[in-house]
């Protein structure tokens, strides 16, 4: 027996699980380290501890598992071993065991069986969300109902724009070779333009048999089809282009394939398969997402480009099972790495949108065609609820990373996709949400952030044809609180089917540090109330790895935080550095007068302020009216300290009070003590240091800044007032020793200051 090397898990590689801990699915999914970087095939073992009962599983092609039966409810030891899939026997020692339990009554998701997997699948084509059976059923209803599943839509703005378009020119490499961001979108663009006409001729053209359509939609994949998939196209140079051009062969190929001779089919085969070989090179084998699980791209490649080209090729190239087994695999096991069973992504809802639409695209294309539910697991049960709750559809700057949609009304993409989860869910409320983002709505369809990544006539063509809809329900019942334990994120939520009377705050305190396209913004809040975001989001998006990213978005001096002798939070882009100089969320819980959020940032300003030893900020929200925010700090060394807060105008300043006005709400604050002395109070406008072509045209924002004394222990105690210009609300205080009372129209709210040295680590 080979003695089997076990590396050691590190918090940027895949952990071994489960390990000491209580599973949440039924089965379990298994994960462990590979012991090299050369492929190796694994036996797994699971034991029940009391009934001393064995399950082996032998021949698993890749480092993770699901097993596809459930288990009996226990406790559990499992161990994994090398195999040899040609002498069908054990060739390594096993590894060290690790234990778990397995309640009762837990979510069932086992995996599709791995055994004969394909065997009742159609393999006729198309095999992408129709097959031939269903296209005619299809045809027949749309005798009976020519806008049966929208499709008058789909036709007159998705089909009919094709039919004479101009061929579009292959792109051109960049000038020099260098890349130029309105370069690498326009390239893009081009390549989700030929996919549309592709796919939707095709689509149209099959279902109607209609010969013209079939012939203009052959004509663009032919043309596509010439392109160099080692060029301007290619993974490595253009990997948005890349994908593009991959997903419009494989719709072409699968929907067009009684259209094409021989040689046609051959020659689509063929540089298909370069396209995906590419896109495996870079996902499995280079970033190696099963190992190395924080790779946006390489994770989205897998439902854009593996899927779709794996499912029309199986059956024709060999590969094509291979990759299809690991994305089936990949989703039963690993997915998602941005969050845990209560449904966050640690991304940010941005994020959210992309990573959810591509894989509903692939989930639903697995389902359609093997049968298979990836939607049962717990995450995708409630996942709806991280927009619902992050985003409210009247909000525009009150949520936390990446967002080329800031400053913009909410994506209409989310609202898309919470109608896919109201869809597999039921869920009302998601329907409502998705139903007040059309609502809304005014033609964004055309904005980049949308047309050159979906359509949404495609989009509602295959949701009601595939699944039943949905009821809206108003949020009137909503709870007041809810939070992501797994990413560190706390919303509160009143009102928010009423914008007028619409309180929506979030406070982030992550685990993930600023990983990806998370920001360094632990511990800091988004305030959005009575019609207008007032705590914002400060900056505007250019374009990713910008000035204006980079160095302002990215930065903590552009949230609602604290900045310690000038320094904020990790915000560079060393993996390890972004969850080692992380947040954690310490609780958050609501009583009959209040909501509570307790936040450690501690870790966060490490990096440049190691003297620091803890750092806490809790927010209070009171009677549901207004917010009491308390920030402990604790050094080795006298420091001082800067409360930041981000505005779209200049707040008024008086004394140890501010006050920022909207054009229907306002926000009054006050420093109400400060441990360290007094504050001093400064407006400050503009985006400093960020090169003004970046953000020509466009309106400053604000900051106010307040700073501190220098000490070694700080507690501020900041009082936060929203209220509608038209009815401005009054809260008083007082202290008497450690305790302030705070009072609004007779209520009063004790407040008692612990010691900095006393509080829970």
């Amino acid at each position: 027996m080979q003695t089997l090397i076990q590396p050691v898990a590190t918090p940027i590689t895949i952990a071994y699980a489960p390990d000491n801990q209580t599973v949440s699915e039924n089965p379990p999914s298994f994960s462990w380290l590979p012991p090299s970087a050369d492929k190796h095939c694994y036996l797994l073992r699971i034991e029940c501890l009391s009934s001393g009962a064995q399950l082996l599983f032998c021949a698993i092609q890749n480092s993770f598992y699901r097993p596809d039966q459930t288990l009996n409810a226990g406790e559990y030891r499992w161990s994994y071993a090398l195999w040899d899939n040609a002498l069908q026997r054990q060739i390594s020692e096993w590894s060290e065991s690790r234990r778990f339990s397995l309640p009762e009554h837990l979510p069932q998701v086992p995996a599709l069986t791995h055994h004969h997997r394909y065997r009742d699948c159609d393999l006729s084509h198309p095999r992408l969300w129709l097959n031939r059976t269903e296209i005619s059923a299809f045809a027949q209803q749309l005798l009976q109902n020519p806008d049966y599943c929208q499709w008058q839509a789909f036709y007159d703005q998705s089909v009919a724009p094709w039919i004479d378009r101009p061929l579009i020119a292959e792109p051109l490499r960049y000038p020099g070779d260098i890349r130029v961001a309105a370069l690498w979108r326009k390239m893009y663009l081009d390549c989700q333009e030929a996919m549309y006409a592709i796919r939707h001729l095709a689509i149209a053209g099959t279902i109607l048999n209609d010969r013209g359509l079939l012939n203009r939609a052959k004509q663009w994949l032919l043309h596509v089809a010439s392109w160099e998939p080692d060029g301007a196209t290619s993974r490595d140079y253009n990997d948005e282009a890349a994908f593009r051009v991959a997903a419009a062969l494989a719709w072409g190929y699968d929907w067009l394939y009684q259209q094409l001779q021989a040689a046609e089919r051959q020659q689509i085969r063929r540089v298909l398969m370069i396209r995906l070989r590419q896109v495996a090179a870079k996902a499995i084998d280079g970033d190696g997402i099963h190992y190395s699980p924080y790779e946006s791209h390489s994770v989205r490649a897998i439902a854009s480009v593996m899927v779709p080209g794996s499912i029309v090729l199986l059956g024709e190239e060999p590969q094509a099972q291979e990759w299809l087994d690991y994305a089936i695999n990949y989703y039963d096991a690993l997915y998602p790495a941005w969050g845990g069973d209560d449904g966050g992504w640690a991304e940010g809802t941005h994020y959210w949108m992309t990573g959810m639409a591509y894989f509903i695209e692939a989930a639903n294309l697995l389902l359609k065609f093997t049968g298979h539910n990836l939607y049962q697991r717990p995450f995708f049960q409630r996942t709806g609820h991280f927009p619902l709750y992050t985003k409210a559809p009247d909000t525009r700057r009150a949520s936390f990373g990446d967002d080329s949609t800031l400053g913009d009304l909410p994506c209409l993409k989310l609202g898309y996709n919470l109608r896919q989860f109201a869809g597999v869910t039921g869920n009302p409320y998601y329907q409502w949400y998705f139903e007040q983002l059309r609502k809304q709505d005014n033609g964004s369809a055309m904005e980049f952030y949308n047309y050159g990544w979906w359509d949404f006539n495609s989009d509602s063509l295959q949701y009601l044809h595939d699944f039943p809809q949905v009821s809206a329900k108003t949020p009137d019942d909503l709870p007041l609180l809810h939070q992501f334990p797994a990413i560190g994120w706390v919303a509160i939520q009143q009102n928010m089917a009423d914008p007028q009377q619409h309180i929506q705050w979030i406070s982030k305190c992550s685990p993930f540090g600023a990983l990806s396209h998370s920001h360094a913004d632990q511990a800091a809040f988004l305030l959005y109330a009575y019609g207008e975001d007032l705590a914002i989001q400060s900056g505007y998006y250019a374009h990713f790895g910008s000035a204006m990213h980079l160095d302002w978005r990215r930065q903590t001096r552009s949230k609602n935080a604290l900045l310690i002798n000038g320094h904020g939070q990790y915000a560079d882009r060393n993996k390890r550095d972004n969850l080692a100089y992380a947040g954690r969320l310490l609780s958050a819980r609501q009583d009959n007068q209040s909501v509570i959020i307790e936040m450690d940032a501690t870790a966060a300003y490490h990096h440049a302020v190691p003297e620091l030893i803890r750092y806490q900020r809790d927010v209070h929200f009171i009677q549901q009216r207004y917010f009491i925010v308390v920030d402990h700090l604790l050094l080795r060394e006298e420091a001082d300290f800067q409360w930041l807060l981000h505005t779209l105008d200049a707040c008024q300043l008086s004394n140890q009070r501010f006050c920022y006005q909207g054009q229907r709400a306002m926000l009054q604050g006050e420093f109400v003590y400060c441990s360290s002395g007094p504050l001093e109070l400064k407006n400050h406008c503009g985006f400093a240091g960020i090169d003004v072509q970046e953000i020509a045209g466009l309106a400053p924002h604000w900051q106010l800044h307040a700073q501190s004394r220098r000490s070694k222990h700080h507690q501020l105690v900041t009082l936060l007032i929203p209220s509608a210009r038209s009815n401005p609300l009054s809260v008083t205080y007082q202290q008497q020793g450690q305790n302030l009372i705070f009072v609004v129209e007779g209520q009063p709210y004790n407040l008692l200051l612990p010691d900095l040295y006393t509080l829970p680590a």
